[in-house]
């Protein structure tokens, strides 16, 4: 463009890029204090803004599942029911009269499939394209206007209740647009904890600020639990509301990387003990030969010479290409959870939606411990592949029996909800966050942290097509009864840990070697 200084409302945005946001220069706690004292503040405050961000968008995406169970129930049961609002003195001999039209018919399983076919898809083309924007433009403008439009769009399907909306074009509609918008959040926010955090701990670091994931599963649960049985669309206004109210707040108080409000940099490449075992054992720190690269520090760049990098670039960076597709199935499993446990639980167990959306809050509490687990025991191994692998091998036969037992009681509903989320979401978790992260900075990209939205976008971007693929084939195949169902996520399940034998013998080999 030329002197930025001649074109003033141009010479104005780059200044006012460059400062801080103005709600953190109005909060003195985080400024006056000696720097290192102040690094720790803000690292401090991002992990937790972040996490609350990223609660939001699952919040927000979250109610779908619960509201599945009265777009179309049993409605034989629902007849004696206080809480539904339909007129049924003229129901007659229609047994779809409870059904919110136009999920009322035969076909309702592929309708409430499609709609997570076209937020998932749509979200998955959008993070590919998230990745490369993040990359180009300041990471708090990006996330603020993601999150409001993110909110706008989930209050939009509730309304389809109030509106009394029943063409499914709407719906789509805006689970299209949703999805789109909400492809903002993850690359943004591993780019922001990515920038502030080092290699040293982040498995665990990561694992726990990824149970935000969890939490806004069960947040949005209970949320859409309490509003499914009297008005559903209230399930969607409120995790609505919230969303976009922590968009604003991003605007004002975000600041996604140190250098920003001149902080200390951190050193993007792992302790001595952790690079002796990563840089030896597997492509996920992973496959670089070259022992000087390991001495760059991002401390020593001049990070305004970084430049972002093409998806193909990013593609060729050791391990990304494996990770990715085993994300696919990883994340086909757990969307499939997301989406239809609720209804799984409501027709297996014969518990009302209410009731149903609580007892599913317990997988993700599972997925919590199970992330947790997964990042510390990584960090202690420095062997990321073999994690995820160990899990996924134990998560198969977990996934079986929860299909046997896991409605008997209330005690089994409770006990293997939480084992099943433990081992389908650990693996799920530590690729998403601590993978990614470590790919993004890999030591073959010498210091450039401009990659790592791209990079966390092109695993995450893949895991949500299987996201997309999963719920979809559930929606088709729970008509011939939920056991295919589950032989179809243990297939996955297989398939994900296929995908990852490369690295785990490259991990394993070089395990023994130093023995």
């Amino acid at each position: 463009i030329g002197d930025s200084r001649k074109i003033p409302s141009l010479f104005f945005f780059s200044k006012m890029t460059n400062l801080p946001p103005i709600g953190i220069r109005l909060l003195p706690s985080l400024d006056g204090t000696p720097n290192s004292s102040r690094t720790l503040r803000y690292k401090i405050f991002i992990l937790i803004f972040t996490f609350l961000c990223y609660t939001s968008y699952h919040l927000s995406r979250k109610p779908i599942s619960v509201v599945k169970s009265v777009l179309n129930r049993n409605c034989s049961l629902s007849i004696s029911d206080p809480s539904v609002v339909v007129n049924t003195s003229s129901h007659g001999n229609n047994t779809k009269w409870c059904d919110w039209k136009p999920f009322d018919q035969d076909n309702a399983g592929s309708l409430l499939g499609s709609l997570d076919l076209a937020y998932l898809f749509s979200y998955a083309v959008g993070m590919f394209i998230s990745g490369q924007v993040a990359e180009r433009v300041h990471l708090r403008y990006f996330l603020s206007a993601g999150m409001i439009s993110s909110g706008i769009m989930t209050i939009l399907f509730g309304m389809g209740y109030f509106w009394n909306i029943h063409n499914i074009a709407f719906f789509i509609g805006i689970q299209v647009i949703g999805g789109l918008v909400q492809s903002s959040g993850w690359p943004s926010v591993v780019t922001c904890v990515g920038n502030w955090y080092g290699k040293g701990k982040r498995g665990l670091i990561m694992g726990i600020w990824n149970s935000h994931t969890s939490v806004g599963n069960i947040l949005g649960s209970l949320i859409a639990g309490i509003f499914v049985n009297t008005a559903w669309g209230w399930s969607f206004i409120v995790p609505g509301i919230i969303i976009g109210t922590l968009g604003i707040l991003v605007f004002f108080f975000m600041v996604p990387s140190p250098e920003e409000v001149k902080c200390e940099l951190p050193d993007q490449l792992p302790a001595t003990k952790y690079t002796d075992r990563a840089t030896e054992s597997s492509d996920l720190e992973y496959g670089a030969t070259n022992s000087q690269s390991s001495q760059t520090s991002l401390i020593s760049l001049d990070k305004s010479k970084e430049k972002p990098i093409s998806l193909w670039r990013a593609l060729l960076i050791p391990g990304v290409i494996e990770f990715s597709l085993c994300l696919f199935f990883a994340k086909l499993v757990s969307y499939t959870f997301l989406f239809w446990l609720p209804k799984y639980i409501h027709e297996k167990a014969n518990y009302d939606p209410e009731k149903a959306a609580d007892i599913s809050t317990l997988f993700d509490v599972g997925g919590i411990f199970g992330g947790i687990s997964a990042g510390l025991l990584s960090d202690f191994t420095g062997m990321r592949a073999t994690t995820c692998v160990l899990m996924l091998a134990l998560s198969a036969p977990v996934l079986y029996i929860y299909n046997l037992y896991g409605s008997l009681s209330l005690a089994h509903s409770i006990g293997l909800s939480m084992v099943c989320g433990f081992f389908v979401n650990g693996p799920y978790a530590l690729i998403t966050t601590a993978v990614s992260a470590d790919l993004g900075t890999h030591e073959v990209l010498k210091g450039n942290s401009k990659a790592l939205s791209t990079v966390t976008a092109i695993i995450d971007g893949t895991g949500s097509i299987g996201a997309a693929v999963g719920p979809l084939l559930a929606g088709v195949i729970e008509s011939s009864g939920w056991n295919n169902v589950f032989y179809m996520l243990i297939g996955s399940d297989i398939m994900a840990l296929l995908l990852l034998l490369r690295l785990l013998y490259k991990e394993i080999s070089s395990s023994l070697r130093r023995s």
